[in-house]
């Protein structure tokens, strides 16, 4: 099973359009949750991951950062097998 990938992100910010646009081109499915006008959320992400830019990236319920982590992943292929590594 694969695991759960979720985006919290702006509609108008490049960063999250490119991260879209990784998942898109392999092929993953992933849930986008639109955070522009709900800063209680975004303070509450930056709280609990120390991360402070959009977009945030988890994958399987742990952030794994932002859109220059997620391309990294993609860069040297680890983020499909992330994704589809079964948990333990």
């Amino acid at each position: 099973m694969k695991k759960e990938i979720k985006l919290y992100t702006w509609p108008f910010c490049p960063y999250s359009n490119g991260a879209k646009k990784i998942l898109d081109e392999l092929g993953l499915e992933y849930t986008d949750v639109d955070i522009f006008k709900n800063d209680e959320l975004r303070y509450q992400l930056q709280a609990k991951t120390h991360h402070y830019s959009i977009p945030f990236v988890f994958i399987g319920g742990t952030c794994i950062g932002g859109y220059k982590e997620l391309k990294e992943l993609e860069k040297c292929g680890e983020l499909k097998k992330m994704v589809e590594e079964k948990d333990v």
